[in-house]
């Protein structure tokens, strides 16, 4: 007897391993956003030291041409100094102003990530029951399908008995239709 199961049951299982190395792929693929979220909130604050720096830099160079007309122009000391008090309150202003920019930007960018990775959470949740759901509806559609192949199996084999039954009995009535 020929098991026409195999094929069946195959063909069963490549589908399961499909659904699931969907899934996983699914997963490295949430993941992976939720890494380059990280990311990019780590970047900030990478990006604000630099800009800083940078701002900070631009106030040791205007101090710099500050020192050099204080210098180089005699009596320029109370003029000078008035201008150096006047722009250090204005780059005091623009790196508070940075500051506050830089932690709020940090906090929306942050809670729009948790937001994120919460609802890929719920995603992925969400999909593992559908999942498990699909797989239980897949292997009771393998059982009742090898179960058919199977009871399909029997009749043929049934068939092929007649068959050899009747192509016997033929064969029995043509040797006694030739005696006669």
């Amino acid at each position: 007897m020929v098991d026409y199961t195999q094929p069946v049951k195959a063909t069963f299982e490549l589908q399961r391993k499909s659904l699931e190395q969907g899934h996983t792929a699914l997963e490295q693929t949430v993941d992976f956003q939720k890494r380059v979220g990280e990311a990019a909130v780590d970047s900030l604050g990478t990006s604000e030291s630099v800009q800083r720096s940078a701002v900070e830099f631009n106030q040791d160079l205007v101090h710099s041409i500050l020192d050099a007309v204080e210098t180089n122009l005699p009596g320029a000391e109370d003029t000078v100094l008035e201008l150096r008090d006047s722009i250090d309150e204005q780059y005091e202003t623009l790196l508070d102003n940075h500051e506050e920019l830089f932690a709020n930007l940090t906090e929306e960018v942050e809670g729009g990530v948790d937001s994120i990775d919460e609802l890929s959470e719920e995603y992925l949740e969400v999909l593992e029951e559908q999942l498990d759901m699909l797989i239980d509806a897949h292997e009771e559609l393998e059982d009742q399908s090898v179960e058919a192949v199977d009871e399909l199996s029997e009749q043929v084999d049934e068939i092929a008995e007649q068959a050899e039954e009747i192509q016997s009995q033929v064969q029995e009535a043509s040797e006694q239709a030739v005696e006669a």
